[in-house]
C-alpha cells in the first residue's frame, strides 16, 4: 500500500516534462486500468454461456447480414469480395463510433470518483479506451478468422502488413476518447449532439460502398479524419497495401495529440467536478 501511494504521488505531482505528459502513470498502473476494463467485459457478460465471446459473434451476424442486404441492393458482381469489404469497415468503424460517443458522457458516469478522490483523469480515459480495445480485439479476431475461408491471404497481411496503421488507430482512439470526455463534460449537449454526427458520418463514408461511388463527393472521404484512419487499416489487411509515409506522419500527429490529451488531463483534472 506504501508503494502504490508513492507511485501515485510522484506521478500525480511532477511536471509534464518530467512525468512525460503522463506516460509515467499510464505505464505503471497499465495493470490496474487494464484489468479494470476487463472486469466490465466479464460483467456484462456474466451468467451467460458464451461469455465475452457474444461480442465477435453479434459482429459477425450483423457483417453477413449486411453483406447480404446489400449486396443485393447494390447488385455487387462479386459478393464475396463485397462481404469482406464491408466486414472489415464496419468493425472497425464500430470501435472508432463506440469509442467516440462512449468517451461523452466518461467523466458524468464517474462523477462521483472524481468528486471523491484524487485519482488523475486520465486513468479514467486509459481504462475507457482499454475497454474499447479489448472489445475490438475479440470483433477483429473473429472476423479474421472467418473471412480467412474467403481470402486466406488476409491472415499474412494481418500478420505482416496491420502492425502501424493498428497502431495508428489505437493511438488515434485513446486521444480522441480524452478529446472527448472533456468536451462532453463542459458542453452536455455533446452527448447528444455526438451521435447524430456520427451517424451521419458513417452514411457519408465509403464503408457499405466503394470510394468511387462518391464521385465529386469523395472529398468528403480524404478529409474525414475517422475515415482516413479506418481506411488505411482496412485497405492494409484486404490488400496488404500500406502508405509509409503517411502512416508516419499519423503517426507523428497521433503522438502530439497524445501529449496534448495528457497535458489537458492534468491541467483540468479539479475543474471536472464542478462541470458534471
Amino acid at each position: 500500500m506504501k508503494d502504490s501511494t508513492s507511485t501515485f504521488n510522484l506521478t500525480s505531482h511532477q511536471s509534464p516534462l518530467i512525468s512525460g505528459f503522463g506516460l509515467l502513470y499510464a505505464t505503471r498502473t497499465a495493470r490496474a486500468w487494464w484489468y479494470s476494463a476487463w472486469l466490465r467485459t466479464l460483467a456484462r457478460f456474466s451468467r451467460t454461456y458464451l461469455g465475452s465471446f457474444w461480442l465477435g459473434l453479434s459482429n459477425l451476424l450483423s457483417v453477413a447480414i449486411l453483406g447480404a442486404v446489400y449486396g443485393a441492393v447494390f447488385k455487387i458482381p462479386n459478393p464475396w469480395d463485397y462481404v469482406v469489404y464491408l466486414g472489415f469497415g464496419y468493425t472497425i468503424w464500430g470501435c472508432i463510433s463506440l469509442t467516440v460517443i462512449s468517451s461523452c458522457s466518461l467523466f458524468f458516469t464517474r462523477r462521483d470518483q472524481l468528486v471523491n478522490n484524487s485519482m488523475p483523469a486520465v486513468f479514467y480515459c486509459l481504462e475507457e479506451w482499454a475497454f474499447q480495445m479489448q472489445t475490438f480485439a475479440q470483433s477483429l479476431s473473429l472476423i479474421l478468422l472467418a473471412f480467412a475461408f474467403i481470402k486466406p491471404i488476409i491472415l499474412l497481411h494481418a500478420a505482416t502488413k496491420i502492425w502501424l496503421p493498428l497502431l495508428n488507430m489505437t493511438f488515434f482512439c485513446f486521444w480522441i476518447t480524452a478529446a472527448m470526455s472533456i468536451v462532453g463534460a463542459r458542453f452536455k449537449d455533446v452527448g447528444q449532439l455526438v451521435p447524430i454526427i456520427m451517424q451521419l458520418t458513417f452514411l457519408v463514408s465509403p464503408i457499405l460502398y466503394e470510394k468511387e461511388s462518391l464521385g465529386r463527393l469523395s472529398l468528403f472521404a480524404d478529409i474525414n479524419p475517422f475515415y482516413r484512419i479506418l481506411a488505411s487499416l482496412r485497405s492494409s489487411i484486404i490488400d496488404g497495401n500500406i502508405n509509409l509515409s503517411s502512416e508516419i506522419l499519423t503517426m507523428i500527429i497521433n503522438i502530439l495529440a497524445i501529449a496534448l490529451a495528457f497535458l489537458l488531463l492534468r491541467r483540468l483534472r479539479y475543474k471536472m467536478p464542478f462541470w458534471v
